[in-house]
């Protein structure tokens, strides 16, 4: 939980097949013992995973596929995986983790603005300036806008207020 608190894909849903005591718990032991660690670890998971399936995974049907992930992509989501799948689900797992797929994306915001040949283009300004105004009469002007306050719900401008959250 204090993982998907700190970052997650959005529209991401929170089950952990371990709470962050448990997590903390099996990895004290781990130092000591791996192998205690796994089997107190794999009881903890057992148990999460059994009230998942009592819960969220119950009114879902066998055409359902989750993708699954942990922050590091390992046997968090590996075992909660093959569970699913051994019921009839389709689940994937996202290699890596959570913390792998951020850095691809960060990378890939970084190649990808050399690939537009300089027909992109970006509108800043102070607040209050009209930015958003001038983005939505772009729009309907036809032209291809990306209005990245509008799309995080930003509220920081003095004359913004909206009044959808702003998502986490």
């Amino acid at each position: 939980p204090a993982e998907f608190a700190e970052d997650h894909i959005p529209g991401a849903i929170n089950m952990p097949c371990l709470t962050n005591e448990q997590r903390h718990e099996v990895g004290l032991l781990y130092d000591r013992s791996p192998f205690q660690a796994r089997k107190m670890g794999s009881a903890h998971v057992c148990r999460n995973v059994a009230d998942m399936m009592e819960t969220h995974f119950e009114a879902k049907g066998k055409d359902y596929r989750p993708l699954v992930y942990c922050w590091r992509g390992g046997q968090r989501s590996g075992s909660v995986a093959l569970i699913l799948s051994e019921v009839g689900f389709r689940s994937s797992v996202l290699e890596g983790g959570y913390k792998y797929y951020r850095s691809c994306v960060q990378q890939r915001l970084k190649e990808l603005p050399a690939t537009f040949n300089g027909q992109i283009r970006m509108l800043s300004g102070p607040t209050g300036s009209c930015k958003t105004r001038l983005l939505k009469r772009l729009a309907l002007r036809g032209e291809q806008v990306l209005d990245l306050e509008g799309a995080a719900n930003h509220r920081g401008s003095v004359l913004g207020g909206q009044e959808l959250p702003q998502p986490s």
